[in-house]
């Protein structure tokens, strides 16, 4: 007796197999009525803003930090001063951009502030 074989693949699927549908529910909030779009989640992005701010400074001050040992470092072995130089000067290019990315962050971060508060409709216009 020959057995039927069957393959499985990803996305050939055969006459009488038929393809099972996903679906997929979400927990966000909609903002209009039926089928409208959905809610900016203003706090969950603020959030991510911070996230990435603190990341960036944390990766700043880890930079700075091999800068400093690799700059002790030259100091302590001046056969190899060159490449502790070198490597102590990437290592501050590096906490240069890193902080760069924090401070670019951190705006992130207050744009979202406003734009959270007025979509709210707390924006107020100071005159003086």
């Amino acid at each position: 007796m020959a057995e039927e074989k069957h393959h499985h693949h990803l996305f050939h699927h055969h006459k009488e197999e038929k393809p099972v549908e996903a679906v997929a529910y979400s927990d966000t909030t909609y903002s209009g009525g039926y089928g409208g779009e959905p809610a900016h989640d203003y706090e969950k992005e603020r959030k991510h803003h911070k996230h990435l701010e603190q990341l960036g400074e944390l990766g700043a001050v880890a930079a700075g930090a091999y800068a400093l040992h690799e700059k002790h470092k030259s100091k302590k072995d001046p056969d190899h001063a060159h490449k502790h130089k070198i490597e102590e000067e990437i290592a501050a290019a590096a906490a240069v951009g890193a902080g760069g990315f924090a401070f670019h962050e951190h705006h992130a971060k207050k744009d979202a502030k406003k734009e959270e508060k007025k979509a709210e409709g707390k924006h107020h216009h100071h005159l003086f």
